[in-house]
């Protein structure tokens, strides 16, 4: 099984706040006007203090142009990754890995 990435995290904030809210000269308060949500949600994704929410990626991707997948995925690789730096080590050791009994079982 792969190793848990779990140092060097970014949180989907940075990413949108390095690399399109500053390049692009947006500000947050702005870009909540134009989401059509709270600045404080703004605020606390860009701080690292809330996760993206499908609603907010789904607002995300539209106003970007992109797939909103790409901001559930930042998210899903930052939370899977501090997970796995308190746990994942732990959790191997305990949860065995299934093994099929025989070849016709694994199809």
């Amino acid at each position: 099984m792969a190793k848990m990435r779990s140092k060097n995290l970014i949180h989907p904030g940075e990413i949108l706040k390095e690399e399109f809210l500053e390049p692009l000269g947006i500000s947050q308060n702005q870009l909540a006007i134009d989401l059509r949500v709270p600045a404080p949600r703004i605020s606390a994704i860009v701080h690292g203090r809330r996760a993206i929410s499908a609603d907010t990626a789904l607002r995300l991707g539209a106003y970007f142009k992109m797939e909103p997948q790409f901001w559930l995925n930042l998210q899903n690789n930052y939370d899977l990754g501090v997970a796995a730096s308190g746990t994942w080590e732990r959790i191997k050791k305990l949860i065995p890995e299934f093994v099929p009994k025989n070849a016709a079982a694994a199809l």
